[in-house]
């Protein structure tokens, strides 16, 4: 696939919209069933209490907000929500946890029994539970795991401004631990914290030059929430997030 400089990628990002729009419609059209979308449903596994101090979460102990903190729920309400969402026609399912990062024990080991019990109802599964080592890595793959989602967020120098309690290569090591297994990776960012054009473009250089590439690239748009040092942010204007 190809790996375009940093000045071709800012060509084609200020390229004519509408140009951007049929570019992309007939790439997705290349590779996909363009009648068909894929419904998946997100569930959060553990609440709040997160040590990361990421100016845009709500769930983190560094911000005044009024999230409540909560711990793993149980295994049968994770198959429980799979099973109602797979009725109203989800076919994945994505479980969210607030961590830092993966630590070796009793919850580990019920994330691992909840990713089973949903590959066992037929959907595919994906998790976001932070920094991950190569042997949690393995585990999860073994217990049927589709998909991996740990976004580089932004570029890597804005990615300071926002965060300071991991580093930028911290989340390229994740992914370069789930590359170490048949996981997918679903990486992207978000934009509308405040970040420049360059710094978009920067973001899409660093996911295109990931080996390999991300199967899926989610553009997330910042909802900023009280209490955060974003929630004074105005929301991304729509355009922003369809170029």
């Amino acid at each position: 696939m190809k790996k375009y400089s940093k000045e071709k990628i800012k060509d084609i990002y200020n390229s004519p919209l509408l140009n951007l729009i049929y570019r992309a419609a007939a790439i997705h059209r290349r590779f996909h069933n363009p009648s068909e979308i894929q419904v998946s449903a997100l569930l959060s596994i553990k609440t709040g209490g997160c040590t990361e101090d990421c100016g845009y979460c709500s769930q983190s102990v560094h911000h005044q907000t009024d999230i409540d903190v909560n711990g793993l729920i149980s295994v049968e309400e994770v198959i429980s929500a799979a099973a109602s969402a797979k009725k109203s026609g989800a076919t994945r399912m994505c479980l969210g946890a607030a961590w830092r990062e993966v630590k070796n024990n009793d919850d580990f080991d019920k994330v691992l029994q909840m990713v089973k019990a949903i590959t066992d109802l037929g959907m595919e599964t994906c998790c976001t539970l932070g920094m991950l080592t190569e042997e949690q890595a393995k585990k999860l793959a073994g217990a049927g795991l589709h998909a991996y989602n740990h976004n580089l967020d932004s570029s890597k120098n804005f990615y300071e401004k926002i965060i300071t309690t991991r580093k930028y290569d911290d989340r390229l090591n994740t992914i370069e631990n789930i590359r170490k297994t048949k996981i997918n990776v679903c990486c992207g960012g978000i934009i509308g914290m405040g970040e420049s054009a360059d710094d978009r473009i920067e973001l899409l250089y660093s996911l295109s030059h990931l080996e390999p590439q991300p199967e899926s690239v989610p553009i997330n748009a910042l909802i900023p929430m009280e209490g955060t040092p974003l929630g004074n942010h105005n929301t991304v204007m729509i355009w922003d997030i369809v170029r």
